[in-house]
């Protein structure tokens, strides 16, 4: 059966190559093409990709992802459609499920909401539900610079605690829209932030996420 994770698997690796290796994303200034590379070596260098979380590892990160930037565009596509190599912990279906679901949506936005023409994703509710479910395991951790009190609502009424604190700002969408936010996207995201004006300035000029 086809997890979510192999589904957002293959719908990022058609936008990246439907985009090509120069169009921008929502990462910061990186291009599709370092988009890609990212991919590549967080799920097939992990003696590499540990300077994601390690500040003293970030410089043989860098190195390593500008080597695989410089190889060509069409290699990079085809390794992330093909998956990680057996020896790699994401090949594990279960592994592959809880960390690269998330994500890979995200990444996938990332690309798609950098367009000028980009229009809304409409997530099955089964997705959806699994977004939910991971915001909910995940929320103080992503939320956890957050200047204010944030708690994070569903339209059907569902909240989670972002950051504790006080004044507060509820942030409400669906739950692909609410990663977003979390994920530190929110100029992208179809989201209302509601709460006191200056709490609800401070939360917009946050950086979310990890």
């Amino acid at each position: 059966m086809s997890t979510h994770a192999k589904r957002e698997r293959l719908l990022l690796a058609d936008l990246l190559e439907s985009a090509g290796p120069e169009a921008p994303t929502l990462c910061d200034d990186w291009t599709t093409r370092d988009l890609a590379a990212h991919l590549v070596v967080r799920e097939r260098r992990t003696d590499a990709s540990a300077g994601i979380v390690l500040k003293p590892l970030a410089a043989r990160l860098e190195r390593v992802q500008a080597e695989f930037a410089a190889k060509p565009y069409e290699e990079l596509i085809g390794l992330i459609r093909t998956g990680p190599p057996k020896m790699s912990p994401f090949a594990l279906k279960q592994i592959d499920e809880a960390s690269n679901t998330v994500e890979f949506y995200v990444h996938a936005e990332d690309v798609r909401r950098a367009q000028p023409d980009w229009t809304p994703r409409e997530l099955d509710p089964v997705f959806a539900d699994a977004l939910w479910a991971r915001l909910e395991r995940a929320a103080r951790v992503l939320g956890r610079k957050a200047p204010v009190g944030v708690v994070l609502r569903r339209p059907d009424g569902q909240t989670v605690v972002a950051h504790r604190g006080a004044p507060v700002v509820t942030v409400t969408g669906e739950p692909g829209e609410l990663t977003m936010f979390a994920f530190g996207r929110l100029a992208a995201a179809k989201v209302e932030l509601d709460g006191e004006p200056d709490a609800v300035a401070k939360l917009r000029a946050a950086k979310l996420g990890v």
